[in-house]
């Protein structure tokens, strides 16, 4: 059971890696073995994380670009290759919201910020879809290879206020059910292409709007726990094994899925 769910030795690629969600993943595979090349647009934090999963004794490299520029995510991936000379896996962590790109509570929807709305739906959407084919096109080559995406409970139902982060989402999740195909079909079943779809966990991007400064949930929160049969907000740590899963020889013959991680979001009715 360990070889079959295990990842030791692979080679991952992980964008947003100086972020939360992209850290805690990189973590988490580096304990596994994981040889790690983190991608972030910010030098900083990059910095700062490979620093860290090399304290861990994690293999690993960081490597600035840009996953909205097809030149940047080459220049990544031949890098990669000239240090390794494989990519096994693809983490599209990169991704997010903006304020402007989320409604007030009262605020109508032909007042949100149209070049916010252009931003979170290019970074989502075609910051999943562009390194897909950067590094998708090795594992053709390779025919050999696991890309797990980020969607989202909004692209289940619709979730008010974040319109589009929302359409993004659900692009995300069409997209990986296209790509699966795609790469099935052409490439053999070497290949394979799913997503997780989180609940709600408390970051720093939605904070605000789920805690009340002094720290009591919001109107939202308590719809939102109402709405989950645990009845609480999920931790980042339990995104890992389902990512690790998707990732593995556990799940050769999966592809083309969401799975949500949710806590029973998407399953409850609320009745």
């Amino acid at each position: 059971m360990n070889r079959l769910f295990g990842i030791s030795g692979k080679v991952a690629v992980i964008t947003g890696a100086g972020g939360v969600l992209g850290g805690n993943i990189a973590r988490h595979f580096v304990m596994q073995g994981v040889r790690v090349a983190a991608l972030d647009i910010r030098q900083e934090p990059l910095d700062a994380r490979v620093a860290e999963l090399q304290a861990m004794g994690g293999e690993a490299i960081g490597i600035v670009g840009n996953v909205l520029e097809m030149e940047s995510l080459r220049q990544v991936a031949d890098k990669v290759m000239a240090r390794w000379g494989q990519i096994d896996i693809l983490l599209n962590i990169a991704g997010g919201n903006l304020p402007g790109a989320t409604l007030g509570e009262e605020q109508p929807f032909h007042e949100l910020k149209i070049e916010d709305w252009e931003k979170v739906t290019n970074l989502n959407l075609n910051g999943t879809v562009y390194p897909c084919m950067a590094f998708g096109k090795i594992m053709a080559g390779q025919r050999n290879g696991a890309i797990v995406n980020v969607s989202s409970m909004a692209a289940y139902a619709a979730l008010t206020r974040v319109p589009g982060y929302s359409v993004a989402k659900a692009g995300i999740s069409n997209f990986t059910q296209w790509l699966a195909v795609e790469m099935a079909l052409k490439y053999g079943d070497g290949i394979r292409v799913n997503a997780i779809a989180p609940g709600f966990f408390i970051g720093d991007q939605n904070r605000s709007v789920l805690l009340n400064p002094d720290g009591s949930l919001t109107g939202r929160s308590l719809k939102v726990i109402a709405k989950t049969p645990m009845k609480r907000f999920g931790d980042i740590s339990e995104l890992n094994g389902a990512v690790q899963f998707l990732c593995s020889e556990a799940a050769r013959f999966v592809t083309g899925i969401i799975l949500p991680v949710d806590g029973g979001f998407s399953a409850y009715s609320g009745v």
